[in-house]
Parts: structure tokens; sequence; C-alpha cells
């Protein structure tokens, strides 16, 4: 029996559930076993991510998808071209049983492929919840890179394609040929022009909490972002999103309306749970309600599509919330599927992690709206800690901003966190990353990360300012509950890597993270002696580590080694 009907989880928490010796699974292409495995010395795992690295996109190429942005054949067309010559037509994907997902927030949620990684590129691919292996990863690395490479077209501008489109690639094949019964594809950005979208039949689609993000490729709109997002929609293909606002929800009916898709209102978590027993969440947050309960359905609809009668007993039918669209079927989640909720685990979100005195709080909140959840949760956690017996407690952020997101806007949000100290560092583990292939960025340069800390730097201590110096007329300032006497609101320091920041908050206490060499500051600040002095002292240290999953990735290699292996 397949795996995929025995837990939620193989449904949709899974990037792909493997069949091998189940009677569902997909043939896999010849053509791809064909090619000879590399023999070559030193085509080892970081050999591949390395060249892999290569494909990342620079400055200059972002500006050029952007301007074809306008015209979807430009971008779809090249992906199929390269998909082709990869040895598959887009009428194989069809064999994938794909759930392809989009939204802002809460994607990653769902465990799908396409999700960044924390530590290691071979995340990004998932089998039975699980990275692949790195010899898996290597070898259908070459394997897709050496075909691309002989069917290249030297006269052709772009002969590669860049690192997400290869990324996409190399999972259809993985999934094709480990034999998935099914595979849940998380799109990159937007939807109508991601590349993930040359599929043509998915199982169904789901559309999670939208929010602004990536406005010079999407738009600074709700609106505007929901038209991209409903791109996914395809004529008869069952698709499902939770509560957005008025404007954004509109969008995507009209959308689904206009290709004959129907879509589907999901109905709040609690009215599943109305006389049966309460769902437990594996992630911490109010977000995550949302994300479970589209995960829910979209998990039902693929086993209903796919014959399994195990699907959750049906309760009475609810009208439409706000009218806009149909609700979807309010049932009782099945055991497997609560099981499922459950034990869902997903690094780097609303993560905790306590060490002796220092408790590390992980999310990789990077949108306004993902941010206002994230400081939400942590002043949650922090009410509900158990308060040390005798001594201080120290706040700490640990914060970087990377793209074209307005970092300001995060840092104002995080305000009444009421921190201590505030600590600006770019997403590099150390100051070089030639032996972490993982964590090589070519798309911009160290000087330029630096510089974008400093400007973060700078827009806490405006705030900080702002906050002390309201203006004439203007609103009241921000009332927050008193601090201990140590308390530096606007106190920041600047470190060179994550390594640094990590020795300095830390201060040698955290019994797992223990570095060999001193800490080192960027640039002298006066606080960061007597800082050192105050956290050396502290009974308990509460660090937040938020605005990029990359910061977050970096820490958690460091916090937990176990994760690089």
């Amino acid at each position: 029996m397949s795996r995929a009907r025995c837990h939620l989880r193989a449904a949709l928490f899974l990037a792909a559930v493997s069949s091998r010796g189940a009677t569902t699974g997909v043939a896999a292409r010849r053509v791809l076993s064909a090619w000879p495995a590399p023999q070559e010395p030193g085509m080892e795992y970081q050999d591949a991510v390395r060249t892999l690295n290569t494909l990342q996109t620079n400055a200059n190429c972002l500006e050029q998808v952007k301007r074809q942005r306008g015209d979807p054949q430009t971008q779809l067309e090249a992906m199929r071209l390269y998909l082709a010559r990869s040895g598959l037509q887009v009428e194989d994907l069809d064999q994938l049983n794909i759930i392809h997902i989009t939204g802002t927030k809460g994607k990653a949620s769902h465990r799908t492929q396409g999700s960044p990684h924390l530590v290691q590129v071979r995340e990004r691919i998932r089998i039975n919840g699980q990275p692949i292996s790195p010899e898996l990863f290597t070898k259908h690395f070459w394997r897709l890179y050496h075909r691309l490479e002989e069917t290249k077209d030297d006269s052709s501008c772009v002969s590669m394609p860049g690192y997400f489109r290869f990324l996409t690639l190399m999972a259809f094949h993985v999934f094709l040929q480990e034999k998935v019964d099914l595979a849940v594809m998380e799109v990159g950005i937007g939807g109508a022009y991601d590349c993930t979208n040359i599929v043509k039949k998915p199982v169904v689609c789901g559309v999670s909490s939208l929010g602004i993000d990536h406005t010079g490729l999407l738009g600074d709109t709700m609106e505007k972002i929901a038209w991209q997002k409903g791109g996914i929609f395809k004529c008869g293909v069952p698709a499902f999103t939770v509560l957005q606002p008025d404007g954004p929800l509109a969008v995507l009916r009209d959308r689904a309306q206009q290709i004959s898709c129907p879509l589907y209102l999901c109905p709040p978590l609690e009215a599943l749970e109305e006389g049966g027993p309460l769902l437990t969440l594996g992630l911490e947050g109010e977000h995550q309600q949302a994300n479970a309960a589209l995960a829910l359905q979209l998990a039902r609809c693929w086993l209903q599509q796919k014959g399994y009668r195990d699907t959750g007993e049906l309760k009475a039918s609810r009208p439409s919330l706000l009218g806009q669209l149909p609700l979807a079927p309010v049932f009782q989640p099945t055991s497997h599927m609560q099981h499922g909720l459950r034990d869902t685990e997903w690094p780097g979100r609303t993560q905790l992690l306590r060490r002796g005195p220092l408790t590390w709080y992980l999310d990789g909140a990077h949108t306004t709206s993902s941010m206002q959840a994230c400081v939400r949760w942590f002043r949650q956690a922090l009410q509900s800690r158990e308060r040390p017996g005798g001594g201080s407690e120290v706040r700490v952020l640990l914060f970087n901003s990377t793209g074209d997101r307005d970092s300001a806007a995060l840092l104002k949000l995080l305000q009444p966190c009421q921190f201590d100290y505030t600590v600006f560092c770019p997403n590099l583990t150390e100051v070089s990353s030639t032996d972490n292939a993982d964590q090589q960025n070519f798309t911009v340069t160290l000087d330029q990360v630096l510089l974008r800390c400093l400007a973060h730097q700078q827009h806490w201590s405006r705030l900080h300012e702002d906050q002390a110096s309201p203006e004439p007329g203007g609103p009241a300032p921000l009332l927050l509950a008193p601090r201990p006497a140590h308390t530096h609101s606007a106190s920041s320091l600047v470190f060179s890597c994550i390594s640094h920041a990590l020795q300095w908050i830390s201060q040698g206490r955290d019994p797992v993270f223990q570095p060999p060499s001193p800490p080192r500051v960027l640039f002298a600040h006066p606080v960061a002696g007597s800082g050192a002095v105050v956290l050396q002292e502290a009974a308990a240290i509460h660090v937040l580590v938020t605005g990029s999953l990359h910061l977050v990735g970096g820490v958690l290699k460091l916090l937990e080694p176990s994760l690089s292996q």
C-alpha cells in the first residue's frame, strides 16, 4: 500500500513520497538512466554546489527579467526548452501528480520543493520529508548539468538555466526517477511567469496568505501580487486559498472564473475541530492556523482524486465567508492527518533552542506581515517563559535583510520587543565561505552586504531618535513597559559575519557553540565592552534571529552542527 495513504505528510507536508515497492509508482525515464554517472575525480557534493552557484542570477539578469515580465511566453517558453534539452517533455510532468502551491507566506509550511535552504542546498529537494542525500544530489546534478552543456547553443546569450530554474529541472528529474507518488512544487516568485508554471495538469493548486514582497517583479499592491499568484490556476483543476483581504481575494476569484478554475475558500481550522478533538500544530504561531487549514484541504482533495476512501468524515456544509467564494468542505480530519499536523517540524520558522542561559528564537520572517506574526510569537513566548530566580534578563536582536525589502519598515515592527542590544551582520557564516559552497552568494560583494548592514544600523538609530523626539502634533510615542537599568535600546553593533556575531552574543555561555577565537567587532563601538559584561552576568539571554531565512540558516549551521552532516 502506498505510503501516501498512511500519512498526511505523504500527501502534503513532504516534498515527494517515494513509492518503492508500491503499485502506484511512476516509471522512470530511460534517457536519464542511460547517462553515465560521473566518475571524474573531485566531482563531490561541494564541487556540484560550487558549479551550481555559478548559475546564480546577477543584478543585470534580474533587471532583464523585470523588463520581460510582461511577456510570460518569453520566460515560460525558455523553461520548456530547457526541459526538452534535459530529456523531458512537459507532458512527462503529468506523471508526478503535482500539488502546485504559491503565496507570500506559508508555502514552506507545506514542505515543498523550492523552499530556500537553511544550511544545505539539497534541502530544496526532499523525498519522504528528508533532503535528498549528498550522493543523490551529486549524481543528478552532474547528469543534468552535462546534458545541458552538451545541448547548448553557443549562439544563444543564455545557454544555461539560472539557479532556481536549474534546481526546478533537477527536481523534476529526481522525482520522476525516484518514482514518487506525488510531488509538491512550490512557486519561486509570483506564479504566472514562474518557471514551475510549465506544469499543465497539477492535481490541485493552493494559494497561501498573501503579502507585499518582491515588489520589483510582482507589483507594489496586494491586488497586483494576487494577479500574479492566480496565474497558476488551470482550467478544471480545483484550487484552494485561505482568507485574504477583500481586494486580493476578488482578484483571485476573477482569475479563477476567467479560466473555469473551481476555487474554494478554506474554512478556519476551528470549523474542522467542531465535534472532534482539538488539532495540535507542530509549528508555532497564529499564522500557522491558516497554513494548516490549507494543507488539510489540499491533502484531502489529492487523496479523493486518487481514489482513497479514508479522507475524513464530511460535516454539514456552511455558507461561504464574505460570499465571494464557495467554502471548501468542512470535514473531520483523520487520525493520520491529525498526526501529520502535530508532527510537522520546520527549522527556522518559530523555532526555539534553549541552551543554558541562552534561548534562541529563530524565525525567517522577511515581509511586513510575516514580521508582525514573528513579533506576536516572540512576545507571547517571552510572556510564557520561566523567569530566572535572580539576575537580569537581556534581549538581543540579530537581524539582516536582503534584496529590495524595506528594512526600515521591518525594524520598526520590531521596536515593541524592547531589545537591549541589536546586532547586524551579513548572511555569511564566516568572512570567507570558500570552504562552504552552500553559503556562497555570487550575486553581491562583501562590501555591498556590509554597507547594507550599516544602513540597517542607521535605520535602527533613527527609529529610536524619532521615538524619543516625536514631531509636534504627531502621534504619541509608543509606551513601553519599564526595562532594567542596563537597557540600551538604541545600542547596536555590526559584525562581519554570523560567527563573530554569535561569539559576542553568547560570550561562551552556549554549551554547544564554542568558537575557538575571540569575537571581532567590524567597527569599534563603545557599548561592545560594557555589553559583553552584561551578557556574561545575565541570568537569561533571549535572542531573536529574524529578517532573512538565509541569516537564520547560517545561525542554525553554527548552533546545530549536526544539520551539516
